[in-house]
């Protein structure tokens, strides 16, 4: 009679455990994923700063190479007597001053501005791209927070119902009701889930560090119990277009313009340069002064190992970026049906759970308790129901997770949803 009493008992301490959440204590105002987005927008992020600094100075470059070179002007002393010293007892003595401005062959300053300009869209697309990169690192890290933060709510409640279970088991075994084992066994059992609660408050540490690279203090705030409303982007249902607007490939764009900007600096590299050159001689006396004035013309007529060769090697380095850019974008459509094929299994998964798997899992506990009670039973099995109910909402917090994280890579490939 005293077992059963205390079977009894310990079973009404687990129901009452177990019948609800444990209650929350008044906390700091949750941190939202729009309102994390939205301080990692905001912040004065250094690695997104320093391409702006880049692109201006490549803006820079562009007007500076647009630029004819500095003219040179030179003085000469021509034809000075050097038996007298006398500016004026020879003829052709003279006192010379020139200027000379050289004049790039055709349209090579333009090019070289193009060349810089296209440059400095590198600049910005990798800042575009980046810009991303950080966006989907604090989803995903808000995510993870999601997770961890659940997961320790519903381990700790499972804890503090096996807590009770122990100190009612005890109570009984000290009355001699109750075999040591399940006590050992329940022991164990609070063992294992206490490093389970270590290791997930370790994992949510680094994940707040993660997120305080871009958050800061906001990232030690917790996180909502629910995931907010998750929206595909409707670009997402017209990858092509999409893709070819990803950051990744408009960095592509711009090297494939600095290499077209290569090949036509080769092109112009055909074409003559020259240089005007103008002087002035002042002759002592009353002797007439000289004036000077000419043009320097560049041939290129032996192009075969040099403009050719460039020319070439152009090409070849154009064709190379083109051939990297079709392989990125062949990247990003692998990335995305990825991504889609994972959103779309997950959502099945979840569905699952949310309306099989859970409920099992708890129909399965219920029905332990009840057989335990009953004495067909045994302690054993009552705790692996426990556990197994446990695992299956873990489980399903994970598939949320997964499926969030799905969620986050096709707007980073597809874009902000709208």
């Amino acid at each position: 009679m005293q077992s059963i009493l205390s079977r009894a008992g310990t079973i009404a301490v687990l129901v009452s455990v177990l019948a609800g959440p444990m209650p929350v204590q008044a906390a700091e105002v949750p941190l939202g994923l729009d309102e994390a987005v939205e301080i990692a927008i905001a912040a004065e992020e250094p690695s997104l700063l320093r391409f702006d600094a880049s692109a201006g100075a490549f803006e820079e470059r562009a007007i500076a190479d647009s630029e004819l070179p500095d003219p040179m002007v030179r003085g000469t002393l021509l034809n000075f007597p050097t038996d007298t010293f006398s500016d004026n007892q020879e003829p052709m003595t003279q006192y010379q001053l020139g200027l000379r401005q050289e004049f790039p062959a055709g349209d090579t300053l333009a090019v070289r501005g193009e060349r810089r300009r296209a440059e400095a869209e590198i600049e910005r697309a990798r800042k575009e791209l980046v810009r991303r990169q950080i966006l989907f690192d604090v989803r995903t890290g808000w995510f993870d927070l999601f997770y961890l933060e659940n997961a320790r709510a519903t381990v700790g409640k499972s804890r503090a119902a096996l807590e009770d279970l122990a100190r009612a088991l005890r109570s009984s075994f000290a009355s001699g009701g109750m075999n040591g084992r399940d006590v050992l066994r329940v022991q164990l059992e609070q063992a294992l889930i206490d490093d389970r609660l270590a290791a997930l408050a370790q994992d949510e540490e680094k994940a707040r560090a993660r997120l305080a690279r871009y958050l800061g203090a906001a990232a030690n705030r917790p996180v909502p119990e629910g995931l907010p409303p998750l929206l595909l982007p409707t670009a997402a249902a017209q990858p092509d277009r999409a893709l070819t607007s990803h950051p990744a490939v408009k960095v592509d764009d711009a090297v494939l313009a600095t290499k077209q900007a290569e090949i036509e600096l080769a092109e112009e590299a055909y074409k003559p340069s020259w240089a005007l050159d103008a002087g002035y001689g002042y002759r002592a006396g009353e002797r007439a002064d000289f004036a000077t004035i000419g043009v320097t013309l560049s041939i290129p007529l032996f192009t075969g190992d040099r403009q050719d060769r460039r020319l070439s090697a152009a090409k070849q380095d154009s064709g190379a970026a083109r051939l990297d850019r079709a392989a990125r974008l062949r990247d990003l459509e692998r990335d995305h049906a990825r991504a889609l094929a994972d959103w779309q299994r997950l959502e099945e998964r979840i569905a699952l759970y949310s309306e099989a798997v859970n409920a099992h899992a708890r129909e399965t506990r219920e029905a332990s308790l009840t057989a335990y009670a009953g004495g067909t039973a045994d302690f054993p099995e009552l705790v692996r129901s426990q556990l197994a109910e446990l695992d299956t909402e873990l489980t399903y917090l994970s598939l949320q997770r997964e499926r969030a994280k799905a969620w986050a890579k096709l707007v980073y490939l597809a874009g902000d949803p709208s």
